[in-house]
């Protein structure tokens, strides 16, 4: 991770990333034919040079399992986490039609591996309507078919929700969220995971309402929470605090039945 943390530094700050000599000695090397160039909101057309060869520009790509979206952003990601979701589900379809098996059991099946792979990386995504409509879908779909409702019985989202003993995603979200900050606010102040909560890169935008991003959620929450980035900072620092303020903020599923 120090070493990718380095390579994004000399990239922001020079068009020439160079491997040091150090690096070079542990066998630390940048891969020319794995390595990708994103520019967000750069006027620069000019190329990155990896030892004076012109690295590839991409409108997106994968990183530890996410996709990086120059454009679409947060939605591409959320595209595909639902296309391997749905796949997952597919997958277990014998497990859902069992007539042996319990609601129960279905439901912890559903909660350990369809959801993982649905969320994974959900503590990251900014959360507009739209997308919080199509993983709400997609999960009522899954509900329904464990429970055996089909067309044209009709359920309310509140009602299946209760049978099932699941919280809207965008709770979810949000706990997973501010759970993820609270690990990143216990860690050193020189991580590079700490420093991107607060970091503000410079520029001009262009003049038109600005999107909804993941910062601005952050922001949004943090007024609700009624507190100051600062407190939230030493609060932190006590898990068990840490875990009330979290509770608070989203109810559990237990707390909403």
């Amino acid at each position: 991770m120090l070493n990718e943390s380095i390579i994004f530094y000399i990239v922001f700050n020079n068009a020439t990333v160079k491997s040091s000599p150090n690096s070079r000695r542990l066998g630390l090397n940048i891969h020319r034919g794995k390595s990708k160039i994103l520019k967000i909101n750069s006027a620069s057309t000019a190329p990155i040079l990896l030892e004076d060869v012109a690295l590839e520009e991409v409108e997106s790509f994968t990183y530890l399992g996410s996709i990086v979206d120059k454009k679409e952003g947060t939605d591409a990601d959320v595209r595909v986490r639902i296309g391997k979701a749905r796949a997952t589900f597919k997958q277990l379809k014998n497990v859902w039609k069992a007539s042996k098996l319990t609601k129960n059991t279905k439901l912890r099946l559903f909660n350990t591996t369809v959801k993982p792979v649905l969320l994974y990386g959900a503590e990251t995504w900014r959360t507009t309507l739209s997308t919080m409509n199509r993983l709400q879908t997609f999960i009522n779909g899954c509900l329904r078919i464990i429970l055996k409702i089909k067309w044209p019985e009709k359920i309310s989202k509140q009602e299946l929700w209760h049978q099932t003993r699941q919280m809207p995603v965008e709770q979810e979200i949000l706990r997973r969220r501010w759970g993820w900050v609270g690990q990143a606010l216990r860690k050193p102040g020189c991580s590079t995971t700490r420093r991107a909560l607060t970091w503000n890169p410079q520029g001009k935008r262009k003049r038109r309402r600005p999107r909804n991003t993941w910062r601005r959620d952050l922001e949004a929450d943090t007024k609700r929470l009624g507190h100051t980035w600062k407190q939230l900072e030493s609060l932190a620092g006590d898990r068990d605090a840490w875990r009330t303020l979290v509770g608070g903020l989203c109810p559990t599923r237990g707390s909403q039945a």
